[in-house]
C-alpha cells in the first residue's frame, strides 16, 4: 500500500489517534490535517491522495467546506471523501452522501466496516 496516501482530517487528538492507528495496521501511508486550514495547505502541495477522510465539525473551514474545494478542483474531483462525526443523525448520513462525501461513518468507528469501506475505494 505504499504507493496509497490517505489525508485524515481530523481536530481531536483522539480521533486523530485512532484513524492513524487503524491505517497504520493496514500499512497504509497518511497525513493528518487538525483543521479545514490544514487540508487545503495538504491539497494545494501537489500531494496524490487516494482518499480524504473527514470530520464535519472542524474549527473554521468545516467538513463541508473541505469536500467543497476538493469537488471543485478538476485535480481532486472525483477522490473518495468519507465524511465521519460524532454528530450523527439520519438525515446527516443522508445529506453527506447527497452533497458528495462517497461513504459517512459514525463515531465512534466500527473498525471493520470502515477498513473494508475504505479498501473499496482504492485503485486495483
Amino acid at each position: 500500500m505504499s504507493n496509497v496516501r490517505f489525508l485524515v482530517v481530523e481536530d481531536d487528538p483522539d480521533g486523530q489517534d485512532l484513524v492513524a492507528r487503524l491505517l497504520r495496521h493496514q500499512r497504509m501511508e497518511f497525513d493528518v490535517a487538525a483543521s479545514g486550514e490544514d487540508a487545503l495547505h495538504y491539497l494545494n502541495s501537489g500531494a496524490d491522495y487516494a482518499v480524504a477522510i473527514i470530520d464535519l465539525a472542524l474549527p473554521g473551514i468545516d467538513g463541508w467546506g473541505v469536500l467543497e474545494h476538493i469537488r471543485s478542483n478538476p485535480q481532486t474531483a472525483d477522490m473518495p471523501c468519507v465524511a465521519v462525526t460524532a454528530y450523527h443523525s439520519t438525515e446527516l448520513a443522508v445529506t453527506a452522501i447527497e452533497q458528495g462525501f462517497t461513504a459517512y461513518f459514525p463515531k465512534p468507528l466500527e473498525a471493520t466496516s470502515f477498513i473494508r469501506q475504505l479498501h473499496s475505494m482504492l485503485p486495483n
